[in-house]
């Protein structure tokens, strides 16, 4: 039986907020836009939904089309459907974010993308559509997961000394924190485990290497914590 939808249907897409870390610094993914609106603008990866399709999966077909990036976790952020933010009509979009190793993810454009590339997050250039609101409210949810979760397990390689996750925490943040209190903190959440093995080729005494216990890691993930120093 046919249904006849009396109300009018705004378009719906969605975004995607990518970020990577890399040489202790934090960056973004981003497209060059390849058709209008907004043709030559860089803008957050991203498209329409399909008919029948749910969000995560047209955010992840959307990345790998556009970008070849294929994240294996999404978190949905938020939705802007302020009328005019689209000039082809009324669209409102559903953004998520996602964090990558940049190691595992080059960067490629694709489909209507003209080029695809990582962005240091203090040196964008300015975005198409609303994105750069969509990128302020994704940076300030990072900075608060910073806080409650763990979330170098996606950024760091597989084995870092606790200089370089201090770093990252650091360069999240925004802020320089006390090396004994972030260690002591650390300590409490039973997450790291220490490998016995060290840096090589650095000009200075070699830090011992740590990986993540995932079942604590994960478990944090879930549970939640609260990281204040």
């Amino acid at each position: 039986m046919s249904f006849v939808y009396e109300y009018p249907r705004p378009a719906v897409t969605v975004d995607a907020v990518v970020y990577g870390y890399q040489a202790e610094e934090l960056r973004v993914l981003l497209i060059e836009r390849g058709g209008p609106p907004f043709r030559g603008a860089w803008a957050l990866p991203g498209g329409f939904l399909g008919e029948n399709e749910d969000l995560p999966d047209a955010v992840r077909r959307e990345l790998l089309e556009e970008t070849g990036v294929a994240p294996l976790h999404l978190e949905q952020l938020g939705s802007w459907g302020t009328p005019g933010r689209d000039p082809r009509g009324h669209t409102i979009t559903v953004a998520y974010t996602a964090l990558v190793r940049l190691s595992g993810h080059t960067a490629k454009a694709d489909t209507d993308a003209a080029d695809a590339r990582w962005f240091p997050v203090d040196g964008l250039p300015d975005l198409a559509f609303d994105h750069g609101e969509i990128l302020d409210a994704a940076r300030e949810r990072l900075i608060e997961s910073v806080r409650t979760r763990p979330v170098g397990f996606d950024l760091l390689p597989d084995l870092f000394s606790l200089t370089e996750l201090q770093t990252l925490v650091e360069t999240v943040m925004g802020e320089p924190l006390d090396k004994r209190n972030f260690r002591k903190k650390l300590q409490s959440l039973d997450m790291l485990i220490p490998t016995g093995e060290y840096e090589s080729g650095v000009p200075r005494r070699a830090a011992q290497l740590y990986r993540f216990d995932r079942a604590m890691y994960d478990k944090l993930s879930a549970e939640g914590f609260q990281f204040r120093l």
